[in-house]
């Protein structure tokens, strides 16, 4: 019979734990898109200067995964943009400003722009990633000491 309460222990810790690692997923998915979006800008930046190829074949060779991806070919083909529910507000609203801004005006001003939007992308994407390194683990903690709290309760 102590094997089965050591299950029933066991199952539910390993449930809490995966809750939290799913309710932390939002701040994992907001680190990886402001990731995304630094190298894509530095990528696009290079390409002002340099290269000059069409905004089209720039998106078409990257390798963008995820909601930055989907917001990139919605720019492309001026579809609908994703949900982005991660985001704040006015971080999906600077967001739908920076991919609208992609390929309007002459160089100069674009790489204006975008250079200006390179501060302010790095600083984001530091707090989004040390905001996710800390809120991860915060979230596995409480699922294992919400577990072990179950365990003791039914057990």
């Amino acid at each position: 019979m102590i094997w089965l309460k050591l299950l029933i222990g066991a199952l539910t810790v390993a449930l809490s734990v995966a809750i939290g690692y799913v309710l932390a997923g939002k701040y994992r998915e907001r680190s990886k898109f402001y990731a995304q979006m630094y190298a894509f800008n530095e990528r696009y930046l290079s390409e002002l200067a340099f290269s000059r190829k069409p905004l089209a074949d720039l998106i078409a060779q990257g390798e963008y995964t995820g909601d930055f991806a989907k917001l990139l070919e919605g720019a492309r083909k001026g579809g609908d943009e994703p949900k982005l529910s991660y985001l704040q507000k006015e971080e999906r609203e600077d967001a739908a400003e920076y991919v609208f801004m992609l390929g309007r005006g002459d160089s100069n001003s674009q790489t204006g722009f975008f250079d200006a939007q390179k501060h302010i992308l790095e600083q984001k994407k530091q707090t989004a990633e040390r905001e996710a390194k800390a809120r991860t683990a915060l979230y596995l903690k409480l699922g294992l000491l919400a577990g072990l709290a179950l365990v003791i309760l039914i057990v």
